[in-house]
C-alpha cells in the first residue's frame, strides 16, 4: 500500500518536473480559460439581444438608405443615390474613400518621408536644420491637432464659394468648395491606350530581369532607359494616335454673373476634391512623413560607412552611390518598420470622421449605424475591413521584404 503511494507520487514528480509535460499543461489551461472567456461574452451578448428584443442578421443590407453622403470617391464610383443605394453601398461607399486616402496617403508620405530622411543627413546645415524642425514639429503633435489645423484654419484662408483662387493658367480653381480640376473623359478606343501601358509595364519587368543577368553573366548592364521610355511612353502615345485621341478634357466651370445662388463652380463640370479629403490627406501624409524621415534616417546610418568609402574609391558620385549601394543596403533595415507605419497610417485614416470626411467609421458607423442599431454586425464589418486592408499590406510589404533581402552565394 504504502510502496503504492510512493509510486504514485514519484509519478506526479515526474510529471510535475517534466518541462515538456509541463508545457501542454499551461497551454491546455490557457486555452480552456480563452473557450470560457469567449463562451462567457457570446452568452451574454445573445441573453442581452432577446432581452433587448433586437434581431441579429445582415438582412438590413439589402434596404435602402436615405441619406445623403458628401460628394467622394466612393459616391462617385458606387453611383450612389439617396433612396435608390442599399446600405450594403453604404459600406462600399465608405471602404472606397478608406481605402483611397489611405494608398494617396501610403505614397505622400513614403515619398516625402524619404525625402526628409536623407535631407537630415545632408552636409547642408540648412536642409538639415529644415528637416530637423519639420521631424521634431509633426512627430511631436498629436494627429487630431493636425487634423484640426489643416481643416479649420489653413484650408478656410481659401476664398468664399462665390470667389475662387485661379490655377494653371485658369484650367482649375479653390475656394471653400474645394480644389477644383480638369476632370479626364475617356473615349471608345481608350481601353486599347490603357492596354498598351499594362503590356509595357510588364514588358519593362521582363526587360529588366533580362538586363540584370546579362549583368551578371557579362558584368555589363545593357541600356535601360530608352528601352523604358519606349515601352511606357512610345508604344502607348502611337496606340492612342492612332485610336483618334480617345481622351478629353472636361475644365472646371466657374459662373461670375447672374444670380447669386448660381454663382461659383458649378457641380456638374469638372472634377472637385473636397476640403475634407484634402485635409485628411494632408494630415495624414505630414504626420506619418515624419516617422518614415527617421525610420530611412536610422536605415541609412546603420549601412556602414566603408561602404560610402568604397564607393568614392570606385568614382561613384554621392547620387549614385546612394541610389546603388547605400539605399538598397539600408532597405533591408527600413522596410520593416515602414510596414508599421503603412498600417498606422490606414487605421488612423478613421479619425475623417472628425472633419465629417465620408471614411467607412463615418458613414457606416455614424449614419447608417444611427439609423439602424445593427451594431454588432456594422462594427463587425468595419473590423474585417481594416484586418483585411492590414493583412493586405502586411502581405505585400513582407513579399518586398522577401525581394530585397541579402541574397548570399
Amino acid at each position: 500500500m504504502q510502496e503504492d503511494t510512493v509510486r504514485q507520487q514519484s509519478i506526479i514528480n515526474k510529471l510535475l518536473y517534466n518541462s515538456t509535460w509541463r508545457g501542454w499543461l499551461f497551454q491546455a489551461l490557457v486555452l480552456l480559460g480563452l473557450l470560457g472567456f469567449f463562451s462567457w461574452i457570446i452568452y451574454n451578448t445573445v441573453s442581452n439581444l432577446q432581452r433587448l428584443d433586437k434581431k441579429s442578421g445582415f438582412d438590413f443590407l439589402s434596404q435602402r438608405a436615405g441619406f445623403e453622403i458628401l460628394d467622394s470617391p466612393g459616391v462617385r464610383l458606387m453611383d450612389y443615390a439617396p433612396g435608390v443605394s442599399t446600405y450594403l453601398d453604404v459600406f462600399w461607399v465608405g471602404a472606397i474613400n478608406t481605402i483611397t486616402v489611405a494608398i494617396l496617403g501610403i505614397i505622400a508620405a513614403t515619398l516625402l518621408g524619404f525625402l526628409i530622411g536623407v535631407m537630415r543627413l545632408s552636409r547642408n546645415r540648412i536642409f538639415s536644420a529644415v528637416a530637423t524642425v519639420y521631424v521634431e514639429i509633426f512627430r511631436n503633435i498629436p494627429l487630431l491637432l493636425q487634423l484640426f489645423f489643416w481643416y479649420f484654419f489653413a484650408l478656410r484662408a481659401v476664398p468664399e464659394l462665390r470667389e475662387r483662387w485661379s490655377l494653371f493658367g485658369g484650367l482649375g480653381g479653390i475656394n471653400k468648395s474645394g480644389l477644383y480640376l480638369p476632370a479626364p473623359v475617356f473615349e471608345q478606343g481608350f481601353g486599347y491606350v490603357a492596354l498598351a501601358f499594362v503590356l509595357g509595364v510588364a514588358g519593362c519587368w521582363l526587360y529588366a530581369r533580362f538586363a540584370t543577368a546579362r549583368q551578371f553573366a557579362t558584368g555589363r548592364r545593357p541600356p535601360t532607359l530608352p528601352v523604358y521610355l519606349l515601352l511606357l511612353i512610345g508604344i502607348p502615345l502611337v496606340v492612342f494616335l492612332v485610336q483618334g485621341s480617345p481622351l478629353s478634357w472636361e475644365l472646371p466651370v466657374f459662373k461670375e454673373d447672374g444670380p447669386i445662388l448660381r454663382r461659383g463652380y458649378q457641380a456638374d463640370a469638372g472634377m472637385v476634391l473636397k476640403p475634407e479629403f484634402i485635409g485628411l490627406w494632408l494630415a495624414l501624409s505630414l504626420y506619418t512623413a515624419s516617422f518614415i524621415a527617421e525610420i530611412v534616417r536610422a536605415g541609412i546610418l546603420a549601412v556602414p560607412h566603408g561602404q560610402t568609402e568604397a564607393s568614392q574609391a570606385l568614382g561613384l558620385s554621392g547620387g549614385m552611390a546612394q541610389r546603388l549601394i547605400i539605399i538598397p543596403q539600408a532597405l533591408r533595415v527600413i522596410v520593416p518598420p515602414l510596414t508599421s507605419q503603412f498600417l498606422n497610417l490606414t487605421k488612423n485614416s478613421s479619425l475623417a470622421v472628425a472633419i465629417a470626411y465620408p471614411d467607412i467609421v463615418s458613414v457606416f458607423a455614424g449614419t447608417a449605424l444611427n439609423q439602424i442599431g445593427q451594431e454588432i454586425e456594422m462594427i463587425f464589418m468595419m473590423m474585417m475591413l481594416y484586418l483585411i486592408l492590414s493583412l493586405l499590406t502586411s502581405l505585400f510589404m513582407n513579399w518586398f521584404n522577401a525581394r530585397i533581402r541579402l541574397v548570399e552565394r
